[in-house]
């Protein structure tokens, strides 16, 4: 399996669509609402990509053997890199895989010292973010919801 890492501007904004428009991605996103359509991905991936230009980091789409299987990886959020990882429910069995070479990037050339990661109330299974180092950071609210915010800290993990 080859998973290649490359800027969400590149991909077909057909794929991105249907990605985001997925009711089991839905699920997990409660700051997107209504159809995802043409002008939201538009708005989306320029919002993105201006992270790049900004910050000089932001997510990746990730292709895996040649096709689009989601998009994520660390952009800033209040001042802290975030880590995201959305997949197509298809991809669900390369989290581990992607999550591993974002953190490495974050921790080694990146050179950040803590990662966080938002997750809505209603996602309850935190367990897995427990057994690789996170920990409890409060809540926080973005867009108007809340989030429970998790936190990697470089020297625990």
């Amino acid at each position: 399996m080859n998973i290649e890492f490359k800027r969400l501007a590149e991909i077909d904004q057909s794929e991105v669509i249907a990605l985001m428009n997925n009711p089991s991605v839905r699920r997990q996103m409660p700051l997107f609402k209504g159809d995802f359509g043409d002008r939201d991905c538009n708005e989306f991936i320029a919002a993105k990509e201006k992270l790049w230009t900004d910050h000089g980091y932001g997510p990746w789409a990730f292709v895996v053997d040649g096709h689009f299987a989601g998009w994520g990886g660390l952009q800033p959020e209040n001042g802290e890199a975030d880590l995201g990882l959305v997949l197509h429910p298809n991809y669900w069995g390369i989290g581990k895989a992607v999550y591993k070479e974002i953190i490495d990037l974050a921790f080694g050339e990146m050179g950040f010292e803590t990662v966080t990661v938002l997750l809505p109330p209603t996602r309850k299974r935190a367990k897995g973010l427990f057994r690789i180092g996170f920990k409890r950071d409060g809540e926080i609210e973005v867009g108007g919801e809340c989030f429970i915010r998790y936190r990697l800290d470089k020297r625990f993990r």
